[in-house]
């Protein structure tokens, strides 16, 4: 039996999409392969509002966290990190003999605009990491208002890990001053896993061409130089399958659904599991900073997380425990890609049956 996936990726994926991805293949050389990766990278400049130039990568989002990191530090990186996914940066930087430096918050807390400014002021840094929306506390962090901070430092360029949000939630990249804004399809897009996706800007190329040892695979001043030449053809080839369901969900988001109405879905299903974890439990993250496209709610009632999920299974539908430290101690319902309201009561309805909740 098929389980509903409610959980922060892979996500449910439609019939159609899916039914893109057996099309049959043609030449990744060809003008047809350059047509829909033109037209891919077109109309996510749309959904992202920017001019910037759109990178794939047949890798999942941490192949461009890492290209990211690796191809845009000259000096040393500043990773700020609100849980495990932040501290992923930090571990990429680290084992490419990227200079880097972590700073922490608490987990349940977004980064303090502040401390961004003070940690940039001292000159030590070029590149600064935000994850926007941290999966294992449910925070999204406040980007416009860190993007106003490293406004004021020109060297500094300006990395956003996107991969659970971006699509789920409005990103207007160029107001918000991001260079690389990197996300991947199993997310909020609405695709199976395996193709990633980054803005790339001309600040962060001109650094790129600066920095020695950028590596090979995931260099991206060399896909960026290479889709230029070569009339938006990668010099890898490139996951065909995954195109052509991208290419046929964006026309979806951009042309069906409206790219506004699918912003203001994942709000009202972020509100509406919201007030049911207030309701029955309490909210993990701080109010001030909630996820758009996931909610990490707390354990309040002591519960065991893994026999509900067991019983769901049974049931057809399948949430997340808690992440590392907070397994048990929290459980995670994402709403995102092209769940409607309607699968979340049903999965809130059974969880409210389960557990006998009134």
């Amino acid at each position: 039996m098929h389980k509903k996936l409610f959980i922060p990726g892979p996500v449910e994926v439609r019939p159609d999409v899916l039914q893109k991805m057996a099309e049959p293949m043609i030449g990744h050389r060809s003008k047809d392969a350059s047509i829909i990766q033109r037209r891919i990278s077109d109309n996510l400049r749309k959904i992202f509002f920017t001019d910037s130039e759109i990178l794939l990568s047949t890798t999942s989002g941490s192949g461009l966290m890492e290209g990211a990191v690796r191809s845009c530090t000259l000096k040393k990186a500043a990773i700020f990190s609100v849980g495990a996914f932040g501290k992923r940066f930090y571990e990429m930087a680290i084992s490419n003999n990227v200079k880097a430096d972590l700073f922490e918050f608490e987990m349940g807390q977004a980064v303090d605009v502040e401390k961004v400014d003070s940690v940039l002021k001292t000159g030590e840094y070029d590149l600064i990491t935000i994850t926007h929306n941290e999966t294992s506390t449910g925070i999204m962090n406040p980007i416009e208002e860190i993007g106003e901070v490293v406004k004021k430092y020109k060297d500094v360029v300006f990395v956003v890990d996107a991969v659970s949000s971006a699509v789920g939630t409005k990103i207007e990249v160029d107001k918000c001053n991001i260079d690389i804004l990197i996300t991947s399809t199993q997310k909020a897009i609405g695709l199976p896993p395996g193709l990633s996706i980054c803005t790339f800007s001309n600040k962060a190329k001109e650094r790129a061409e600066k920095v020695p040892n950028r590596g090979y695979y995931l260099d991206l001043l060399t896909l960026y130089k290479y889709i230029q030449k070569k009339d938006y053809q990668y010099p890898s080839t490139p996951s065909l399958s995954h195109m052509f369901a991208l290419d046929y969900q964006l026309d979806y988001i951009l042309n069906k659904e409206g790219l506004q109405n699918r912003f203001d879905r994942h709000i009202a299903m972020a509100e509406y599991v919201r007030g049911w974890g207030r309701k029955y439990f309490e909210l993990f993250a701080d109010e001030n900073n909630l996820s758009n496209t996931l909610t990490t709610i707390k354990n309040a009632r002591g519960i065991s997380v893994a026999e509900l999920n067991k019983e769901l299974g049974n049931r057809g539908y399948t949430i997340s425990n808690g992440y590392g430290s907070l397994k048990e101690k929290t459980f995670r319902i994402a709403h995102m890609a092209d769940c409607s309201m309607d699968d979340l009561k049903d999965l809130l309805g059974n969880i409210e049956d389960i557990l006998k909740l009134k």
